[in-house]
Parts: C-alpha cells; structure tokens; sequence
C-alpha cells in the first residue's frame, strides 16, 4: 500500500469518527477512547502550541477508557477475575486462619498461666527405669516461689466398664493414684460431680477425664455409675473438663493414693510432679527443681513447661501453612494468565478501535497504557473480592470453633497489591501487542 493510500484510509477513517453514532459500529470503549483521543489533539491545537505537538492522555481519561473495556463483556471480565479471587481468597484464608489459632492459643495458655512446669524421670539408656524419689514431692513444695506442688503415680491396671468385656479392650485408657490438690494446682475445672477428697481418696472411688468417661459411655458422676478396676468396683465421683497444660490426663481414671496402694498394689514413686509457682520466679524454680526432686541423680530428672510445648505444637502445625499458601498462589498465577489471555483476545477484536484511536492521534503509549490498564481493573476486581471471600471464610472458621477472629486491614491491603501487580504482569504482553500494530492495518482488518 503506497504512502497516497495510508493517507486516504487515516482520512477515511477521521471521517468515520466524525458521523453520528448510528452510522457505524462505535461501543463505548471506542466511544470514550474517541473523546480521550479528541482532547488530546485539542491540547495540541490551543493557542500558543506547535500544530505537531504530541498528544497526551490524563488519568481523568485512562480509568474510564479502561473500566468500559471491562464492563463490555461483563461474563468474560468476572470469569478472568475468578482465578485472581479464589488465589487471593485462599491466601488470605490461610493467613487469616492460621493467626486467629494462634490467638486463641495464646489466649488459653495466658488464661491458665505460664507458671505451671512438670517434673519426670528422665529416659535415657543409662538409666532406662528411672523414677521420682517418693519424697520429691514433698521436696519441691518446699521451695519458697512455690505456690503447690501435686503428683501422679502409675498404677498397673486397666478400666474397664463392666467385668465381662474383654482384657484387651482397653481404650488405651491410663489409670494412675492423684494427690488431692492436683486440680487446684492445674487450674482446671470439673465438668460433672466432685474431685477426691480425704475421704473419697480411701475407698473406691474414680474421677475421669473427659475422654476416658467418653470411651467408657459415662455421663453421671453421682456415684451410681460404676466401673471395673483390676477386679474392683469403683464408683464415678467426678468427669474432669479437658485440662489444656495436661492433655494427658484427658484419657486418664484418677483414684486416690491410700486406695491405690491398697487394692491396686501401686508404687508410691510419682511419675510426674505438676509444680505452680510464682510466675516472676518461673526461670530461677526450673533452674532448681531438678535438684531439688532428685539430689542424688538430678541428671535423670527431666524439667518441662507445658506452655512451650504448646506453643511448639502451633508452630508444627503452621507447617501446613507454606502448602496452602503455594496452592493459593498457584490458584494467583492461573488467574493473571487467564487475564492475560482474554486481553490477547481483546487486542484481536478491537483491532477497528486500536486503528481509529491512532488515526485520531492516540500514540502507542497511549494504546499500551489503555490495554494495560484494563488488565489492572479486572485484577484488583477480582482481588478486592477474593480479600473479602477470604476474610469472610476466616470469620467463620472462627465463629465454628469460637475463636476470635483475626484479619489485619494491612494483610487485605498487601492481598490486593498482590493481584495488582499480577494484573500488571499479565497485561504487559497484550498492551505491547496492542502497541505495535498499524493503524492503516488495524482499520484494513477491521
């Protein structure tokens, strides 16, 4: 085509933007991009300028021309914000989710004190049958932070509900003899009946933990609920709550020491020694207590804090995190590069617009920042609606578990920059391409 004939056809089509709006086919974008680009060529044309002055496109004129490519085709636009959505949704879902635990967590553990530390034998090949002296209780509670100190000891029995089941239906439930300030040094709660007391602590008579009554099908704890002990009777007197610093007292039956060293032949040696002590003192009392418990071998006492252990099990589990997180930005990714792909498709239908636009004046910058622009407005759509799914799935999941629910603004902010920059991204390629092409050629196709 010789230069005479890409003159004519840049006139030509000058002329048919001029016609009304029923004389050819205008949509809005190309409607709003002609009034874009006829403000542009007005400012070359004020008094004082050079006739050849470059066009120039304000920001006023960039976001309209870009919201109306988007809502032209409004199935195409929210199905290629979906993908955005859903990895951002998920991202932030698992932030969300994840804090809020954690939260709860910290909550539990501040709720029950940080003061609370234990006291085992310590396993080692040396001395694989290590075991409390009898008098490391007592030992203990004699140290001046220490608020109570209260023991467990094994007891070679299992529980069974009635005398005809199986031995070997055990339910892996745990029978050990307690002293009698054990939940007062715990801190813990009583879902049903009463604690062992002075009295109740000489005769057959059991509290279980919540677990353990569960497996046992024992909801009364009035004392007319019985269970089988090592060919013994006992009476349900108490269903503990579950004891959060003490789990493993949560599928456990706890009988007093007299009757357990009585009818069950239980060792008076404690397997574990909870200790309560005053909570500015809590480093220099661990420092002690190994010490204190065992002066002849304290290098088999083992001295722990229930509260780190927790802790410890939250971190673990926030190993999942960095999974779902890979996914949610796997999920990110699939969505810029459907936006990317629907702009191609975009830049290949407006062809007729992409030439009008530059045969009115529009530069290729401007074309760029147009098709670029509209990547950016289907991606932060579709971001600002995955924050909001997310944050609402965390609400929740939280309101399920009877959590406080934590969602930051700044991680819902730092969300939607994300899926702006990936809108970015993905429009980068399609508004180069949209660039490029030839008005003459782009009117000729059209």
């Amino acid at each position: 085509m010789g230069r005479g004939s890409v003159r004519g056809a840049v006139r030509g089509s000058v002329r048919g933007a001029a016609k009304p709006a029923g004389a050819g086919r205008r949509t809005p974008v190309g409607r709003a991009a002609g009034r874009a680009a006829m403000r542009a060529r007005r400012v070359g044309s004020e008094p004082g300028r050079p006739t050849g002055t470059a066009s120039r496109m304000r920001t006023a004129d960039l976001w309209p021309v870009a919201l109306a490519g988007v809502v032209i085709r409004p199935a195409r636009s929210i199905l290629s914000a979906l993908g955005i959505a859903l990895g951002i949704a998920t991202m932030v879902a698992v932030l969300g989710i994840s804090a809020s635990s954690r939260a709860q967590l910290v909550a539990e553990i501040d709720a029950l004190g940080t003061n609370l530390l234990t006291v085992t034998p310590g396993q080692s090949f040396a001395s694989p049958g290590a075991a409390l002296p009898v008098t490391a209780p007592s030992m203990i509670a004699r140290i001046g932070p220490v608020i109570s100190a209260a023991a467990i000891g094994d007891v070679t029995a299992n529980v069974y509900r009635t005398s005809q089941i199986p031995v070997a239906n055990t339910n892996a439930i745990s029978v050990y003899w307690a002293d009698l300030g054990l939940l007062r040094t715990l801190q813990g709660q009583l879902a049903k009946g009463s604690f062992l007391t002075a009295a109740t602590a000489r005769y057959p008579a059991v509290v279980l933990g919540p677990y353990a009554a569960q497996a046992l099908g024992i909801d009364r704890a009035d004392g007319s609920a019985l269970v089988w002990i090592s060919s013994h009777w006992f009476s349900v007197t108490g269903i503990l709550d579950p004891l959060t610093l003490a789990p493993e007292l949560d599928r456990a039956a706890l009988v007093g020491q007299p009757v357990a060293r009585q009818l069950l032949r239980a060792a008076a040696a404690p397997v574990q020694v909870y200790v309560r002590t005053n909570p500015a003192s809590v480093p220099a009392v661990e420092s002690v207590l190994a010490a204190t418990a065992d002066p002849g071998a304290p290098q088999d006492v083992t001295v722990s804090d229930p509260a780190d252990a927790l802790t410890a099990r939250a971190d673990a589990t926030t190993a999942f995190q960095g999974l779902f997180l890979a996914l949610g930005a796997v999920a990110l990714g699939v969505g810029g590069i459907g936006i990317g792909n629907v702009m191609v498709i975009a830049v290949l239908e407006r062809r007729n617009e992409i030439g009008l636009r530059r045969a009115l004046g529009a530069s290729r910058r401007h074309i760029a920042l147009q098709f670029a622009a509209e990547a950016v407005v289907l991606a932060g759509a579709g971001g600002a609606a995955g924050a909001a799914l997310g944050a609402l799935a965390t609400a929740a999941f939280a309101a399920a578990r009877h959590w406080h629910a934590v969602v930051s603004l700044p991680s819902l902010a730092a969300a939607v920059g994300v899926a702006l920059a990936v809108g970015a991204l993905a429009g980068l390629y399609p508004a180069i391409r949209a660039a490029q092409l030839p008005p003459a050629e782009a009117l000729r196709l059209a």
